[in-house]
C-alpha cells in the first residue's frame, strides 16, 4: 500500500492542501497532523506471528475492506472508533485520531497519551494519507465522504483499508432496523477480528454482558425525554438508535420512540404535550448539561414541566451516546442516577 500513497500525495498536494482544510476541522495545536508517527511496537499483536484468520474482508455500509494481516497503522475518527481500538488493546498500532467527543476514559488514557490528534473534526485528506495507514475506522459514514477525510473508493484504490461502525450507516439497506446491544457487542468483535485481537474482544464482550446482567431496570414505567443538543428547537433521542436503546435498558419510556430514527428535531410544545417523567441531557464540552438546564428553565413552554421543577435530570457522556465500548458503562451509570432519583422522590 505504501509504495502508492506517496506517488498519490505528490499529485493531490495542489489540490487538498488548497481546500481540504476548510471542510475538515481545525488542526491539533500540536500540529499532529503534520507528524507521522514511528512504527508500532515490536511487542504489539501487529508485530507478532501466527495470526490466523487472514486474509479477512469485511463489509460495512456496505463497502468491502480486505486485509492481508492485522493492520499496524490505524487512524481512527470519531470517539467510538478510537475507544474501541484502545479497548481491544491495540493502541500502540493508532498512528492518529480526529474528530474526538470527549475525553478517553481514565482506564484508556495512558494508552492513548502519545497518539497525534490530526484534527478537531474530520482530518483533511493528506493528513490521513501521510500517516500511511493500513486501515481507517470511521464512527459515522460522513466521516468518509468528499467533504470528510476522503471517500472510501480513494483509499480502496490507494490499497487502505476502511471501516465504518455498522449502527452508522444511513441506507436502508444497511441501517439497523433498530440497534441492540447484541449489534454493538457483534461490532466488538468483528473489529476484534479485523484487528487480529480475537480474544481481547470476547473477554470484552464476556464482561459488558457480565455487567449489563447486572443492572436492575426501573420498573416504575417512567417516561424520559433525550436532550441531545439545541434551544429554539431540541435534536433528541429517536426510536432506533443508542438512545434508544440505552433508555430501554434501564427501564425508561422514550416519549419520541415513535419516530424511526436515531435522533429528531421535536418541538418543545411536543415535548411539554409528552411531558417526561425524567429528561435525560446529554453532556460535553460544547453544550454541557448545566446549559441545557439553563435553556429548560428560561423556556416557558419547558419551566412549568414537573421534571424541570423538581430537577429530575439525568446525565450521560456525549462519547457513550453512540454505539460502541461506553454503551454498558453508560447503562450502569444511568441506572445508578434513575435508582437516586427514585430514591429521593
Amino acid at each position: 500500500m505504501r509504495t502508492h500513497v506517496r506517488p498519490f500525495l505528490a499529485a493531490l498536494a495542489g489540490t487538498v492542501l488548497l481546500t481540504g482544510c476548510a471542510g475538515s476541522g481545525a488542526a491539533a495545536p500540536d500540529g499532529g497532523a503534520d507528524e507521522t508517527s514511528p512504527a508500532p511496537a515490536a511487542g504489539s499483536t501487529a508485530a507478532a506471528t501466527g495470526v490466523t484468520g487472514f486474509p479477512l474482508t469485511v463489509s460495512s455500509c456496505g463497502v468491502d475492506a480486505t486485509l492481508e494481516a492485522p493492520p499496524e497503522r490505524i487512524v481512527t475518527i470519531k470517539s467510538s472508533a478510537t475507544e474501541m481500538v484502545l479497548a481491544l488493546g491495540a493502541g500502540d498500532r493508532l498512528v492518529g485520531t480526529a474528530f474526538s467527543d470527549g475525553e478517553v476514559p481514565s482506564d484508556l488514557a495512558s494508552a492513548a497519551a502519545d497518539v497525534p490528534v490530526l484534527a478537531e473534526k474530520n482530518p483533511a485528506t493528506e493528513a490521513v494519507l501521510d500517516l500511511e495507514p493500513d486501515l481507517v475506522y470511521a464512527g459515522w459514514e460522513s466521516n468518509l465522504s468528499a467533504d470528510g477525510a476522503g471517500e472510501r473508493s480513494m483509499y480502496a484504490d490507494l490499497g487502505v483499508a476502511t471501516y465504518v461502525s455498522p449502527s452508522a450507516c444511513k441506507g436502508a439497506e444497511h441501517q439497523p432496523d433498530r440497534l441492540t446491544l447484541d449489534l454493538v457487542f457483534d461490532e466488538i468483535t468483528e473489529v476484534g477480528r479485523l484487528l487480529g485481537e480475537e480474544d481481547a474482544a470476547g473477554e470484552l464482550v464476556a464482561d459488558q454482558r457480565a455487567e449489563l446482567d447486572a443492572v436492575v431496570p426501573s420498573t416504575e414505567g417512567l417516561t424520559a425525554l433525550w436532550y441531545s443538543s439545541g434551544s429554539e428547537t431540541p435534536f433528541v433521542g429517536a426510536g432506533i438508535g443508542a438512545p434508544q436503546m440505552i433508555m430501554e435498558a434501564v427501564g425508561l419510556e422514550n416519549i419520541a420512540a415513535d419516530v424511526a430514527d436515531t435522533w429528531t428535531s421535536l418541538a418543545w410544545e411536543a415535548v411539554a404535550e409528552r411531558n417526561p417523567d425524567v429528561i435525560v441531557l446529554v453532556d460535553s464540552a460544547w453544550n454541557t448539561a448545566e446549559h441545557k438546564i439553563d435553556v429548560l428553565e428560561a423556556n416557558p413552554v419547558t419551566a412549568a414541566l414537573p421534571a424541570v421543577q423538581e430537577g429530575r435530570y439525568l446525565t450521560v457522556p456525549f462519547p457513550a451516546t453512540e454505539a460502541g465500548v461506553r454503551n454498558v458503562p453508560a447503562i450502569t451509570d444511568l441506572a445508578a442516577q434513575l435508582d437516586e432519583l427514585e430514591a429521593g422522590s
